[in-house]
């Protein structure tokens, strides 16, 4: 039986005389062998399998996983594994075809005016080295496969944990200094005057800082940077990093502690969302998005429910114990800069980058929580962007900084007037995600700068009480300590952390 194949992608086959073979056995043995580097090559690259890992070698993917490699970035260990997934793929399907095709034609072509003919026998023992012809939408499924397996197991995988010396001390012990303040209402708050604490351990932006909400661990600062990682620090007492997360292939934007304050909710700009146990670094929810997530909170008294929001024209609610999204709102814009929860939590108020040409319609949005309806988009009207949002611990106000290098007061209450008489300018944004807050007590508020200074107004009178030369960089979030009063911690554009009293 002879076996004849066509090709009409390569002429130059075609017109190609084949060079005859001395013996039919050693046209087999070339064949084989051709296939046998076929799978032992990966499509593109020039070494082999047993070159790119030898044996005893473990490779990339031997060590656990680490989440800030990209997806697909380890290979397969076995190359028995690595053979399976090059013939999976269109290259080694088409090189092992044309191998077969090119040994066809020289087995019926001519050879100085003498026809070769061959045998069944001699046909049957070559096909057994070819792999057959794998139609192009199998080898597209099969090609899928291994990456989908991939990245189904860097998304189940663990948090890399990196753990000081006396980490695990620190994340659970009271500090000396808070100690004293436990028993007792918070005092008036000063401004800050001397710098307690230098810290510069993150490669990139710092873009939020937070401390641990829970009285007696507020010792602990959380810091979120566009390094990749989410750190945990020590900021009261040695001003050391305890723990580090590499959760997110891409830059953090967004990071916020629990009520509880054992877990860590972060989004980032992989689109990922991860809620980490703060001792053992495992991902208790992992769920990826449709936008990159620039803002995250949590509801003030459902602790398993929490607002999430970024290059999107929707805002999602999550109920962690489901590990579904509970609501979905949706507003005309194209990214969500900020969410702030109002008293209660049956509505929250959300910043947009929506900027008509004579008025900031939607620019910031109030929502009903339960019914997902929006209440009100009429409340901003000046034509500039508020980066961020803050609530008054006392009086129902909120404050929305803007990028006219001020920030305006508004009510809490409907309809959520803006309060004319009063205005705090003095400090620049321009363009920054510059953040800003109350003191515990309320009497203050206080603002990064794009500059690098850090202001503090008084509330009542609006006026600027002190200017802190604090940053050569942009200041993008300044504040103060829940417990301690005039404890202050603000970071800044280059990767800078820095604690003052």
């Amino acid at each position: 039986m002879s076996l004849v194949a066509y090709e009409d992608s390569d002429s130059e086959t075609e017109t190609e005389k084949a060079e005859a073979p001395d013996a039919s056995g050693r046209q087999t043995n070339q064949l084989r062998s051709s296939v046998s580097c076929v799978q032992h090559f990966a499509p593109g690259s020039t070494k082999s399998a047993h070159e790119m890992h030898p044996a005893g070698s473990t490779g990339r993917c031997g060590r656990s996983a680490v989440c800030e490699d990209p997806p697909g970035h380890c290979a397969p260990n076995s190359s028995t594994a690595y053979c399976q997934r090059v013939y999976s793929g269109h290259a080694a399907g088409s090189v092992a075809y044309k191998n077969y095709q090119q040994a066809s034609s020289s087995s019926t072509s001519s050879g100085n005016g003498i026809s070769q003919k061959r045998t069944h026998k001699d046909s049957t023992a070559t096909l057994t080295g070819i792999r057959p012809y794998i139609p192009k939408r199998l080898r597209q499924e099969n090609s899928s496969k291994p990456e989908k397996e991939e990245s189904d197991q860097r998304g189940s995988s663990d948090c890399d944990v990196k753990l000081s010396g006396s980490g695990e001390q620190a994340l659970r012990k009271i500090s000396e200094l808070i100690k004293p303040y436990l028993g007792s209402k918070y005092k008036v708050t000063e401004v800050p005057k001397s710098l307690i604490f230098y810290i510069s351990k993150h490669s990139g932006p710092v873009n939020e800082i937070q401390w641990c909400p829970v009285r007696e661990q507020s010792h602990m600062l959380l810091s979120a940077s566009m390094d990749k990682t989410v750190k945990v620090w020590d900021a009261v007492d040695t001003g050391c990093c305890l723990k580090t997360y590499s959760c997110h292939s891409c830059a953090v934007r967004a990071a916020r502690w629990s009520s509880c304050g054992r877990r860590i909710l972060s989004g980032g700009f992989d689109s990922m969302l991860h809620l980490t146990d703060v001792e053992t670094g495992k991902q208790i929810f992992s769920s990826k998005t449709e936008f990159r997530i620039s803002a995250l909170k949590f509801h003030p008294t459902e602790s398993n429910v929490f607002i999430c929001g970024g290059f999107s024209p929707e805002v999602k609610a999550w109920d962690l114990r489901t590990s579904k999204v509970l609501r979905v709102y949706k507003a005309a814009v194209q990214q969500t800069l900020d969410i702030l929860f109002l008293p209660e939590g049956r509505e929250f108020l959300t910043s947009t980058d929506a900027v008509s040409r004579d008025s900031a319609d939607r620019t910031i949005v109030a929502w009903d929580f339960q019914s997902a309806a929006k209440i009100s988009n009429q409340i901003f009207h000046e034509r500039y962007t508020c980066p961020s949002l803050t609530l008054h611990p006392k009086e129902s106000v909120f404050v929305a900084q803007t990028n006219g290098n001020y920030m305006a007061l508004f009510s809490a209450q409907r309809p959520y007037r803006i309060n004319k008489k009063k205005r705090y300018e003095g400090h620049k944004v321009e363009g920054f995600a510059v953040g800003c807050e109350f003191s515990p007590d309320g009497t203050l508020l206080v603002t990064g700068s794009s500059d690098g200074k850090v202001f503090f107004y008084n509330y009542h009178t609006s006026r600027i009480i002190r200017t802190l030369s604090a940053h050569k960089e942009a200041c993008v979030s300044a504040i103060f300590h829940p417990v301690l009063p005039s404890l202050l911690a603000t970071c800044d554009w280059a990767g800078e952390i820095k604690i003052w009293q």
